[in-house]
């Protein structure tokens, strides 16, 4: 089971940083297909986002594509409220957090599609403090509660803003990390981690994410993996659906 976790990891992470959003969306649900609970899988999905994101943010500050500014309000407020929602977590039945991520799922998939492209004098350049610090805020509410690190959330609010696509990636690659590793505290203080499983995954995710990052800046469009985040996001919640029934 630990070289097929390894394998989900990298493939998954290698997608998932291609849009800037933290595979734990995918992985999560494969351990609970694998039999592994989903309180156990949560933390595993939170330390692979943290692990496998930083090394994607490293890829993007090293070549000038990030926007220190502009992330640090979703960073503070993410990392706060991601702590309140893994401890909340564990007084919501199992089903419920199923239900809320498949709407988690079906709300970011849409929200890729809906995006139209602009050009790139009509994205906002500005930094809306308060707008971005709600966002971050409600997005790590989420990765606490969900596992999932909170990318998802924070990419289609983003671009429901007017954010360049491209900028967005970056900003989500950097702060998920901070709020995934917050929620990931809460559960290892609780005694919810599996560290064998913990660190199998998060290899896989190291190499896969550093390896996405890099692909997508040189050679795929960023519509393209719009795209094929959308259709994966739909996929993975249409079997959880079959799953809670």
């Amino acid at each position: 089971m630990y070289l097929l976790v390894f394998g989900v990891s990298l493939v998954a992470a290698f997608i998932f940083a291609l849009g800037g959003v933290g595979a734990a969306i995918v992985l999560i649900p494969a351990l609970v297909w694998l039999g592994v609970p989903i309180g156990t899988a949560k933390p595993v999905g939170l330390f692979y986002n943290t692990i496998s994101l930083t090394g994607a943010s490293i890829n993007n500050i090293r070549n000038g594509r990030l926007d220190f500014r502009l992330g640090l309000p979703i960073i503070v407020s993410s990392l706060l409220f991601a702590a309140v929602g893994a401890y909340v977590s564990h007084y919501i039945p199992a089903r419920v957090i199923l239900w809320l991520f498949i709407a988690f799922l079906v709300f970011s998939g849409t929200m890729f599609l809906l995006h139209k492209k602009r050009q790139e004098h009509e994205y906002r350049q500005d930094r809306p403090y308060l707008a971005l610090s709600l966002i971050g805020a409600f997005a790590g509410l989420l990765s606490g509660m969900l596992g999932i690190g909170g990318g998802g959330i924070i990419s289609p609010l983003m671009l429901m803003l007017g954010f360049n696509p491209k900028k967005i990636t970056t900003i989500t690659a950097f702060v998920v990390p901070f709020s995934s590793f917050s929620g990931f505290l809460t559960y290892w203080a609780m005694g919810s981690v599996d560290w064998k499983l913990t660190l199998v995954a998060s290899l896989g995710g190291v190499i896969g994410a550093t390896l996405g990052t890099h692909f997508m800046h040189s050679r795929l469009h960023h519509e393209t993996v719009k795209k094929i985040l959308a259709v994966v996001l739909f996929i993975l919640a249409f079997k959880l659906l079959l799953q809670v029934f």
